[in-house]
């Protein structure tokens, strides 16, 4: 039996996915607790790069997305590969806050042009019946990237952090453009079809079943004139803010608030990355049957207490309770975020509308770590800022709950 050519996209998707999250995403909480010690760069020095990677995602977001619409995304992952392993090679040889603001943004640039957003618009146009599913599998990448935390820890401590970032850098050339290869623009461009099934064959199916409603296609224009654009993004973008300070300082706050060693820390991380790994399974096995909205605010208030628990954590037993709500909440809300912009306004301006809907969230993205890092400077802990993202990703359910699909 041939199996559907998008599936090979998704398992693609998923490794390049793991690569940027092994190497980036969880790791950048490494690089800053070991730079915030060598070099005594303040916190919110360091969380200026994580926040310039946001910023950079807000400017070339919706140019990325006008590209991606009209000339596909598989040469722009590609050149995401080669300057992400750039981007790592050049953090090898930080000796300056200016290098390595230089480093993160090289970084953020390979990102964004070969990560979550391109491959999320190429498994749109290839997906519809089982595009919940094919998100979240694709989402795995990103969660069980989380697992290579404790083998990149021991490495910065075997080897140091220097050497380390030079042969993941090189990893991503050997790994990572291969697996760039595979992604291709759309079905139709291949003589394939969307979800791997002919329209005959579809219309028959449909024919002994109630008719669906139609997916809507909505132009760039007409989404933003909806409350549901904006309602989506607000809440996504407060989701960030936790998203983004727990990948940031989650470590840092472990070892210096709370007195663990950064091994201990990372190992937390693994935790939290296979409950992570349990929520995109969840989320894989019922995206496509229920309201996606109403679980994505219950995902709030789960980021929400698990902050918390980190936040003051007194032994063990909280930080696993943070790696069970975060963890869990993180992997089963982030794929349906583009998969419900998919379901609100269609295939056909997906890329435009993602991509402005990337700069709208990178709000969220740019604010936890900072607001985490700044406040933590101020008072020499991470509790007050922590706490404060703790309550603004609570309000943000609200966000999902007042959310409708909108009508063109």
């Amino acid at each position: 039996m041939k199996i559907f050519y998008g599936w090979r996209m998704v398992g693609a998707a998923f490794g390049i996915q793991f690569l940027l999250a092994a190497f980036l995403t969880q790791a950048m909480g490494l690089y800053i607790a070991i730079l915030s010690e060598e070099m005594g760069w303040s916190k919110t020095t360091l969380s200026g790069a994580a926040a310039l990677q946001s910023v950079e995602s807000a400017i070339i977001g919706p140019v990325l997305g006008w590209v991606m619409d009209r000339v596909g995304p598989q040469l722009m992952i590609r050149w995401g590969m080669v300057l992400f392993s750039a981007g790592l090679l050049l953090l090898s040889q930080v000796h300056s806050v200016s290098m390595f603001y230089t480093s993160a943004i090289l970084m953020a640039i390979g990102a964004s042009l070969g990560g979550y957003f391109p491959l999320s618009v190429a498994l749109v146009h290839w997906f519809e019946k089982f595009r919940a599913r094919a998100l979240s599998l694709m989402s795995l990448g990103l969660a069980t990237g989380g697992l290579a935390v404790p083998a990149i820890a021991w490495s910065m401590e075997t080897w140091g952090w220097r050497a380390t970032s030079v042969g993941t850098g090189l990893i991503v050339l050997v790994v990572g453009l291969p697996l760039a290869r595979i992604i291709l623009r759309r079905p139709q461009d291949h003589g394939d079809y969307v979800d791997g099934i002919e329209p005959v064959v579809e219309a028959a199916q449909d024919a002994t079943h109630t008719p669906k409603e139609s997916s809507p296609d909505f132009t760039a224009v007409q989404a933003l004139r909806t409350s549901a654009f904006w309602l989506l993004a607000l809440g996504h973008a407060l989701a960030l803010l936790v998203v983004s300070a727990v990948n940031v300082h989650a470590i840092t706050h472990m070892k210096e608030g709370l007195g663990y060693s950064v091994t201990t820390a990372s190992w937390v991380i693994m935790v939290m990355t296979c409950c992570q790994v349990g929520g995109v399974l969840i989320g894989a096995a019922i995206g496509d049957r229920f309201d996606k909205r109403k679980i994505a605010a219950l995902c709030m208030l789960a980021h929400a207490l698990g902050l918390l628990c980190l936040t003051f954590a007194v032994g063990i037993p909280m930080l696993l309770g943070f790696a069970l709500l975060h963890g869990v909440a993180w992997g089963l809300r982030g794929p349906f975020m583009q998969a419900m912009r998919a379901d609100y306004f269609g295939r056909n301006a997906i890329g435009m509308i993602l991509g402005m809907s990337a700069a709208l969230i990178a709000v969220g993205q740019i604010g936890g770590p900072m607001i985490a890092g700044i406040l933590a400077d101020w008072t020499g802990n991470y509790q007050s800022g922590f706490t404060v993202l703790a309550v603004l990703s609570a309000l943000g359910s609200l966000s999902f709950m007042l959310i409708t699909k909108p009508v063109r």
